[in-house]
């Protein structure tokens, strides 16, 4: 495609995408120079700023990196500009033990940047260009409290490390709840989306307003949280970075990272937290657990849920102080002393945190 052509086109779709978003689909095949009401006008432009910060972000690892294994050494999502020195929000996973990190903005120029901070107990990566961003205006906080479950919001992503260009989805809120994920984690908050995007990583999601609400995490099968099962995105909130946002700056991450972790993925269903994974020199891999165990307890406290097992497993002042698990192995009921680590200490620092 002739590039002047690409462009039109790249520009008319996204006219349209935003105009969806906007609540206005009735016009968004309208030809691009009629004009619009003055609230759709200002919609759109409010849109299209907010687009115009999201990022591309390729990242490359170390091959000695502990989270190779699982999430490889090339990795690539979004990113979305928060600060007037060119400061990027992103999901923390990308630039884990990152060795080189690239943003590529939205009109296809790639800028080196080094990692700020990578925030364990929420999720959130810091990164900064080393050189100046350019005619982008970095966009504003929003708050998860001020929309409703149906409200149309947009999905927004930077260039892809495979050359594909950055897109604009429409997607709807669909959920507002708590998450526990099978690696250790757990927020109290979180967005669910349908229809589903599936570049998520990194991705911002906004509101009307141009705000950001939340940065790009998982795909779902279940967004609804209940049946019937839907198809969409997890989102974590922007809520939960403001109050540790110049914390993060200042010491590349939040004290609350730093708390216990024994290396499990588990799953819970029925009332019953079971061991899918045990994560390689690990404390639970030297304390004997096998996927297959159930837990029972933590320090005699009874478990049933991802949620009830993790925060009884933070719940410890010190990040190392042992924990006894009640685990059913087989068909033998055993009490297994772990001495946990401070997961933060585990990784390599990428350079500049």
């Amino acid at each position: 495609m002739h590039a002047a052509t690409r462009l039109y086109s790249r520009g008319f779709f996204l006219r349209s995408a935003l105009l969806c978003v906007a609540g206005f689909c009735g016009v968004a095949w309208a030809a691009p120079s009629k004009a619009l009401d003055a609230p759709v006008q200002s919609t759109m432009d409010a849109l299209t700023r907010a687009n115009a910060a999201v990022v591309g972000v390729r990242v490359s690892v170390a091959e000695g990196a502990r989270s190779a294994e699982t999430l490889g050494v090339q990795r690539s999502g979004s990113g979305v500009v928060i600060g007037p020195d060119g400061l990027i929000v992103t999901i923390g996973y990308l630039v884990m033990e990152a060795q080189s990190i690239q943003v590529v903005t939205q009109d296809n120029k790639t800028l080196p940047a080094q990692a700020v901070a990578y925030d364990l107990a929420t999720g959130f990566g810091l990164i900064r260009p080393i050189l100046p961003l350019r005619g982008i205006q970095p966009v504003a906080l929003g708050s998860l409290k001020d929309v409703d479950t149906g409200e149309p919001l947009m999905a927004s992503t930077g260039p892809q490390a495979d050359g594909d260009d950055g897109d604009v989805n429409m997607t709807q809120l669909v959920s507002k709840r708590a998450f526990s994920g099978y690696w250790e984690y757990h927020i109290d908050s979180a967005i669910f989306t349908s229809p589903p995007v599936s570049n998520h990583s990194g991705a911002g999601v906004f509101n009307q307003k141009g705000e950001l609400m939340g940065i790009g995490s998982l795909l779902v099968g279940d967004a609804l949280g209940r049946n019937p099962r839907l198809p969409g995105n997890m989102f974590v909130p922007v809520d939960l970075l403001k109050p540790i946002l110049a914390e993060m700056q200042k010491t590349g991450s939040s004290q609350q990272s730093h708390r216990p972790w024994v290396g499990l993925t588990s799953s819970d269903q029925a009332g019953r937290v079971q061991i899918v994974r045990v994560s390689k020199e690990s404390p639970a891999e030297q304390a004997g657990l096998q996927p297959g165990d159930v837990v029972l307890a933590v320090d005699g406290a009874k478990v049933s849920t991802l949620e009830g097992f993790y925060k009884k497993l933070w719940d410890r002042s010190q990040p190392d102080a042992d924990v006894s698990l009640t685990v059913l192995q087989g068909a033998d009921l055993k009490t297994i002393v772990l001495k946990p680590v401070d997961r933060m200490n585990t990784m390599q620092k990428p350079a500049g945190i």
